[in-house]
């Protein structure tokens, strides 16, 4: 299914002195006692005892886990960790904004991202911006500009390998045990949350989040699992419609189970309360408008769905009025 790594023991007797007596040579005290403590060790650390553990083996250590109906969760998140630089700005040098680079750890690297903050403000509402595939934060910042000058921070991230997807490697890695890409953006995202949150210029109980494309689809599934998002915002974006699919087309549950994981619509059911709005064009270059129409449909209310007939595909100037509007009303 696509989409767009013996040995043997060698013992050793004490040697008898002539006196009869048997003393031990202080090496074999040492040995002794090392073997106490890894036994003691052995016991208390029995990956069978472990916390968490799982009769399936993908689940037993992974911060993550995948109930049978594909529904992702995470371990609880620790307090994020993170520098921030203030630096010029050179996207839009006009405006007064504060431009911050942002360096915060999520999972197994560091993650940067671009904080754009609106002059002259505080307890400003902040939204986690999301790039489509290809795209990079200071490729996104036209569109960060323009919701600062509606008054909303925002933290743009440089998506893992730019926010292009392999699932068919993706699959290989769940199978193995490991962790997908896909499910470490979605933590990426997660993460983003709490470091806007703790930022002292935002509002930590506004915050919302945006995606264009592929960073759409991350984007549904943050907001799904993060209650402290008030809406999402899915700008040329859709599902994948795998619940659509027979599972006896898919190679195995396991595989099919896999893709529930990653397609958006499988999370719309856990938005509400949380407001999802869609933008598209009838005309959009990459993704169908039939595709963005059917996860729409899919989803419950509160939820609203724009469209513009450009041929292109992302953010147009064109959405500008319905954007700021339904942010208002998300964030107010």
């Amino acid at each position: 299914m696509s989409r767009h790594s013996s040995g043997k023991k060698e013992i050793k007797k004490t040697k008898k002195f002539s006196s009869g007596a048997r003393t031990p040579k202080p090496t074999v005290f040492i040995l002794g006692f090392l073997l106490i403590v890894v036994g003691i060790f052995g016991v208390l650390y029995n990956p069978a005892n472990s916390i968490g553990n799982s009769s399936n083996p993908i689940e037993k250590t992974l911060p993550w886990k995948l109930s049978e109906a594909g529904i992702l969760s995470f371990s609880p998140r620790e307090e994020p960790v993170f520098t921030a630089q203030e630096i010029e700005d050179p996207y839009s040098p006009e405006d007064p904004d504060i431009l911050k680079l942002i360096s915060f750890e999520s999972g197994d690297q560091n993650v940067q991202a671009l904080l754009r903050i609106p002059a002259n403000v505080s307890s400003v509402p902040g939204i986690v911006l999301l790039p489509g595939a290809g795209v990079s934060k200071e490729g996104e910042q036209g569109l960060a500009v323009e919701l600062s000058k509606m008054g909303y921070a925002t933290l743009t991230l440089d998506q893992r390998n730019k926010g292009a997807i392999n699932v068919d490697r993706d699959l290989e890695l769940f199978r193995a045990g490991l962790e997908p890409v896909e499910y470490l953006m979605v933590y990426d995202a997660l993460k983003a949350t709490d470091v806007l949150s703790a930022q002292s210029e935002i509002d930590h109980e506004r915050l919302a989040i945006l995606g264009e494309s592929n960073g759409g689809r991350f984007a549904i599934i943050a907001c799904a699992l993060e209650p402290s998002l008030k809406g999402v915002i899915g700008i040329s974006t859709s599902g994948y419609g795998t619940e659509e699919t027979d599972p006896a087309s898919v190679a195995d549950s396991e595989a099919y189970r896999f893709y529930l994981s990653i397609d958006p619509d499988t999370y719309l059911s856990a938005l509400p309360p949380s407001r999802l709005v869609m933008m598209h064009s009838f005309n959009d270059t990459v993704i169908p408008y039939e595709l963005a129409l059917r996860t729409f449909a899919l989803a419950e209310e509160p939820k609203a769905m724009y469209n513009t007939t450009e041929e292109t595909h992302g953010y147009t100037a064109s959405m500008r009025p319905d954007l700021e509007n339904e942010l208002a009303q998300i964030l107010s």
